[in-house]
């Protein structure tokens, strides 16, 4: 079986680094906000462009916090609207809901299942203060009309980039886009932590400084709270792991970006809706993500031709339990992208001969 990713793979490559930088933590006999996580939020503003990088516990709260030091420094209020795609992971839904700000959902285009530019200013009304983007599936979301339609509204830019390390935009490069960016690195992202890992990266100082406090209960001073806050920290370890893996994403991102070129020039199947990728340096492939109106039906045959596949995602936010206020919205366009998406294998451990038998399979389905 072809897995669909390879987490074992793509640790053992550096598991003779991975376990000395373990090693070195637990010497250390410090475990928690210690040289690691700083030198690791260094390393990764100096690797995204930013002045500032904090290091938190997972993606959500890299948004939550986000969110929750705007509104503490009184750029956003309660019940403010917060532009967002409709077909986004629930994450980047919870981010905005759990600071009691509303969603506005917005279609996203159909090839590149980003948020479509052209529906945003119809949905500004006069609670919107933030756009929300989300890098989906690796394609960076930043467009010239976006940049200009935040300007002329005052609008903050907020980046979701959870799945798009080393994605650019005019050479600059996810989490150095907007005002502020929240980035994931769960084990199976591009830069994927041994367990939960996030991180906010902003140019914003205050901003910076005020995530920070948020982020450990609300203190800037031990013992000493200026607002009420949560627990939210980087380990010790995960950011040492996560200094190791840093060092090689520009190659993982080539290996990536070479698969899907083979993907997409090899692939020739009616049947079947291949991604679009609008500048090669834009999309990491985080995920290569097809569309099948017969998804099960090709998503079966595919394991038994011996190839894993998922479905990111099965069920679209506004259909989720968990946003009763959201079931009776109707987006079409979301709902078939959800009804239809299956991402194929993706990563920098494929053999050749793996691709290869992807490609064949592929072309045969009918």
């Amino acid at each position: 079986m072809i897995k669909f990713l390879d987490l074992h793979k793509i640790n053992a490559r550096d598991n003779t680094k991975i376990m000395e930088a373990i090693k070195r933590v637990v010497d250390s006999g410090w475990y928690l906000r210690g040289e690691e996580v700083l030198n690791f939020e260094d390393e990764f503003a100096r690797y995204c462009g930013v002045k500032r990088c904090i290091g938190v516990a997972n993606g959500l709260d890299a948004l939550r916090l986000i969110f929750k030091a705007y509104l503490v420094l009184g750029k956003l209020e309660e019940g403010d609207e917060v532009i967002v795609p409709a077909n986004t992971f629930i994450a980047s839904i919870l981010g905005i809901t759990e600071n009691k700000l509303k969603p506005i959902l917005v279609e996203p285009d159909l090839f590149t299942y980003n948020l479509d530019d052209s529906l945003i200013e119809k949905s500004i009304g006069p609670k919107t203060k933030a756009i929300l983007i989300v890098h989906l599936y690796g394609q960076n979301a930043m467009t010239a009309k976006l940049k200009d339609i935040a300007k002329k509204y005052d609008l903050l830019i907020v980046e979701d980039s959870a799945q798009a390390h080393g994605s650019k935009y005019e050479n600059k490069k996810a989490g150095n886009l907007g005002d502020a960016s929240g980035f994931s690195f769960y084990p199976g992202k591009n830069l994927g932590a041994l367990g939960d890992a996030g991180a906010v990266t902003t140019n914003d100082m205050i901003l910076a400084e005020t995530i920070r406090s948020l982020a450990n209960y609300g203190s800037k001073e031990k013992y000493r709270f200026d607002f009420q806050g949560i627990n939210s920290r980087m380990d010790e370890i995960q950011a040492a792991i996560l200094r190791v893996k840093l060092k090689r994403i520009d190659k993982d991102i080539e290996r990536r970006r070479n698969i899907a070129r083979i993907y997409l020039n090899d692939m020739k199947n009616e049947h079947l809706v291949l991604p679009q990728c609008l500048q090669h340096d834009g999309h990491v492939w985080h995920l290569f993500v097809i569309r099948s109106r017969n998804r099960g039906a090709f998503q079966e045959y595919l394991k038994n031709e011996g190839i894993e596949s998922m479905i990111h995602y099965p069920v679209p936010p506004h259909h989720q339990k968990a946003f009763p206020t959201l079931n009776k919205l109707n987006f079409p366009i979301t709902e078939k992208i959800h009804q239809e998406v299956l991402s194929l294998p993706m990563s920098p451990v494929l053999h050749n001969t793996e691709i290869i038998r992807i490609v064949e399979a592929v072309n045969k389905w009918n």
